[in-house]
């Protein structure tokens, strides 16, 4: 049987682009690729970019304070939104650029609307050209979610909060997990009063208690008025306000409410329930160690799949999957020891195991340091960062490292790379430290300060 195309991938993401990207050039396979959004999808579009961009910007409005420190006559001004509006979206356009343009000399045909599985070898597009492919790769991602009660519709999340029309003067963020606790920073840093309610007991849950703990106390320190075991009964709008009753019994006025509670799949509506490809709760596509959903021509990476949601991994998952299908040697994404970084103030670097997780598995023990580093603490602040390994007692590996610091998930891109390969406590031992450096900590530290 022949088919239109080799390949044919939903979603102009990070994961679907490589995909397609490298399907087409290294191995000359007829590839296609639908779009109905932005070239980039989250990370380039509403996500990791101009997140990042935006701590930049934010992080500007202590380093004058800092200077002044240091001897530097320096003089605060105001934050002008619409100047870095402007260059932001600037930049995010030419960056879709550059998507745009590595599928054309890769020779991948593009079509810019949704796309739709129809059988297990046929899409159809919004026009309602059908296009035939022997097999079909989604990569279709995810989206923030609101959940509902009276008012939700008040809120927006963070796709909207790039397009603002000008900077609220109060703000409350909803949610605990790194998107609630990266804007919350970042909204603090360009000198807005911000709230920020979660309805657990401690902010970025999963991750090690330590180190979750010093970024909360640091959030406070910083001026985020933080409540824990707090959540939105209802809200209302009151002028050019918005009225906000939380179950903590508070009911305060705010310019903006941003939500970021959760995000889902994005699989609804493109057929593929009705073609045996299962879905789970939040409606992820189920798929195997290879990406292969229980309908052998499809595929699913990134996440839409809800396995690790991150942009690295979605393209990880891309090139495993060309590697599986295209140049026939079978090969699974790695998802273990995956160095993350979350972009809050102060920063946090992880890899591995937490603390709680590593006791739950063997007997470990920790090492630790807090303490007030050299730039910060010469500039009068009282911020403290955090270096932390966690230590199988059997093995001597390292099985988590956590940082606290400004930098941190540069430090954990290079730790990473240790805790990977298996180094021992005694291999860090071993390595000279670089002084006078924060990350000098992580191979200082002798004695453990408990086990567990």
């Amino acid at each position: 049987m022949s088919f239109d195309y080799d390949l044919f991938v939903i979603g102009g993401g990070s994961g679907g682009v490589r995909a397609a990207r490298v399907a087409a050039g290294d191995t000359g396979a007829k590839v296609a690729l639908a779009e109905e959004d932005r070239y980039g999808g989250t990370c380039v579009i509403r996500g990791c970019v101009p997140k990042k961009l935006m701590v930049f910007a934010s992080e500007y409005s202590g380093m004058v304070e800092d200077a002044q420190s240091y001897g530097w006559d320096i003089k605060p001004g105001a934050f002008n939104w619409d100047a870095f509006k402007g260059k932001l979206h600037a930049e995010l356009d030419r960056l879709e650029g550059i998507y745009r343009n590595i599928l054309k000399n890769n020779g991948v045909e593009s079509f810019d609307q949704r796309a739709v599985v129809v059988d297990p070898h046929t899409v159809e597009l919004a026009d309602g050209t059908r296009k035939t492919a022997k097999h079909i790769l989604v990569a279709t991602g995810g989206w923030p979610t609101i959940p509902e009660f009276p008012g939700s519709d008040l809120a927006i999340t963070s796709n909207e909060i790039f397009h603002l029309d000008e900077l609220p003067k109060k703000m409350l963020i909803v949610g605990g997990g790194y998107i609630a606790c990266e804007f919350a920073g970042i909204m603090n840093g360009l000198g807005i009063e911000v709230t920020q309610y979660y309805r657990g007991a401690q902010i970025l849950r999963g991750f090690d208690d330590e180190a979750r703990g010093l970024v909360s106390e640091e959030m406070c320190q910083n001026g985020i008025d933080l409540h824990l075991g707090t959540n939105v009964l209802e809200m209302s709008k009151e002028g050019d306000q918005i009225r906000v009753k939380a179950t903590n019994g508070d009911e305060n006025l705010f310019d903006q409410v941003m939500y970021a509670t959760g995000r889902n799949p994005n699989s609804t509506g493109l057929g593929l329930e009705a073609l045996g490809v299962e879905l789970g709760r939040k409606g992820e596509i189920k798929v195997d160690q290879y990406s292969q959903t229980g309908v052998p021509s499809i595929y699913a990476i990134g996440d839409v799949t809800d396995r690790v949601n991150l942009t690295p991994v979605a393209i990880r998952e891309g090139m495993a999957f060309v590697e599986t299908v295209f140049k026939g040697n079978p090969t699974s994404p790695d998802h273990d020891l995956i160095p993350t970084a979350i972009f809050t103030q102060p920063e946090m670097g992880t890899v591995g195991l937490s603390e709680e997780e590593a006791a739950e598995q063997e007997p470990v023990e920790v090492y630790a340091t807090s303490f007030k580093p050299m730039q910060q603490s010469f500039a009068g602040r009282s911020a403290r960062v955090l270096m932390k390994l966690i230590v199988s007692k059997a093995t001597r590996k390292v099985l988590g490292c956590h940082i606290v610091a400004p930098g941190a998930g540069e430090m954990i891109q290079l730790a990473g790379i240790a805790v990977k390969m298996g180094a021992t406590k005694e291999d860090f031992d071993r390595t000279v430290a670089v002084h006078p450096t924060m990350s000098e900590e992580l191979v200082t530290m002798k004695q453990p300060v408990r086990s567990a």
